[in-house]
């Protein structure tokens, strides 16, 4: 027999405290498996304890010490060793014992005095079922991890295609691809904040405030298709000019709501991404575009995104003025409650202040943004 071979051979663990049971079942058993032997129920666990686990067990009942219904407790119990077989022998008949080692994770009973074909008939029996068993398992874990890979890749396409999309429309506004990520986070200190309050928990769980975070870069995505003439221009707007630029909610609205519609089912997060490009510029009294819903009837992802991107406005520096202090934009966000805003938002945002300044340093514009972004303006102007 070559080494390959018997190292290949499964491994049977025979647990008895008589050493003639023990001679004989290795003999037994050694000319197809390999034997290890243990005397009591504490070497048999420390046999289960290493690397080289054992296949199959052959456990006596009756033990000086632990018994093999206290050796069987601690195989079950433990998650390295719960999928190891153990075949009780013993010189009990009583089928309540039977039944009492089978409701404790044995596999099978021998009675003593054993049949030797009956003995190597019930050991194959069950390493055939462990090694069915072991290969469904291991290929149950296979599938999860790469179910759970895939989950990973689809999910970073769809943050990375969200970004590239964000960021084109950004190239072509005087803000900044910064803007993009401080209204994010934004959006999700504000949702945290309030996944607990009466009036949102029913909406904001985890998975949803997920989702918001992802859908909220694509909030001005409709920019796009707005002139530059009209988006680049340092002072007000013609009353024209601002009718024009309304429609930047329902372009990115409806660019998304086609893109949905050419894959054929609906997305999670582009469902949110619809709700917040379409409705971040209502008002809570009802004033703003592009429909003039109000209260409640805004959904909740747009009223977060309207504080987040309303704020981030007020201080945040364009190429043709500089930012408003934090304070004077608080100010400003106080005097919208209730007008502009979400009354229970702008609460939220209030007991937020250290955290939006903190976003708002951590991403804050540089000179060399604002460069950058000076140059493009001036570019697109002659063109």
């Amino acid at each position: 027999m070559s080494t390959l071979d018997f190292a290949n051979r499964a491994t049977i663990l025979v647990v008895d405290d008589t050493p003639d049971n023990l001679v004989l079942m290795s003999a037994l058993l050694k000319d197809t498996y390999k034997v290890k032997v243990a005397n009591n129920g504490t070497k048999a666990l420390k046999y289960t304890q290493g690397d080289n686990k054992p296949d199959l067990i052959l456990l006596d009942i009756m033990m000086p010490g632990l018994s093999g219904y206290d050796v069987i407790r601690e195989i079950k119990s433990n998650p390295t060793t719960c999928n190891i077989p153990v075949i009780f022998l013993t010189a009990m008949s009583s089928s309540a014992e039977e039944k009492k080692g089978l409701e404790m994770g044995a596999a099978d009973y021998i009675t003593k005095p054993i049949s030797p074909p009956i003995v190597l008939a019930r050991v194959k029996t069950q390493l055939e079922n462990k090694a069915a068993a072991d290969f469904l398992r291991d290929k149950n874990i296979f599938l999860e991890a790469e179910v759970t890979k895939r989950t990973r890749e689809i999910s970073a396409i769809q943050d990375v295609t969200v970004q590239a999309i964000a960021s084109l429309a950004e190239t072509r506004d005087s803000d900044t691809g910064n803007h993009i990520r401080r209204t994010q986070y934004y959006v999700k200190a504000l949702a945290e904040k309030l996944k607990t309050h009466s009036r949102f928990s029913h909406f904001l769980s985890d998975e949803i405030i997920n989702i918001l975070f992802k859908s909220a870069p694509l909030h001005d995505i409709g920019k796009v298709g707005i002139p530059d003439r009209i988006l680049l221009k340092h002072g007000h707007f013609t009353p024209e000019e601002f009718e024009i630029m309304k429609t930047h909610t329902t372009l990115g609205y409806n660019v998304i709501q086609q893109a949905e519609k050419q894959i054929g089912i609906q997305v999670g997060f582009l469902r949110f991404a619809k709700e917040i490009t379409y409705y971040h510029q209502e008002k809570w009294d009802g004033s703003g575009y592009p429909t003039g819903i109000s209260g409640d009837d805004i959904p909740i992802s747009a009223r977060l995104m309207a504080v987040a991107d309303v704020y981030d406005a007020l201080i945040s520096r364009r190429v043709y003025k500089e930012g408003m202090s934090h304070e004077e934009s608080v100010c400003i966000i106080i005097e919208g409650k209730g007008r502009h805003f979400d009354p229970d938002i702008v609460d939220a945002f209030l007991d937020l202040q250290d955290e939006f300044r903190a976003i708002a340093t951590r991403f804050a514009d540089s000179n060399e943004d604002l460069a950058e972004k000076a140059k493009y303006i001036e570019k697109v102007r002659y063109l």
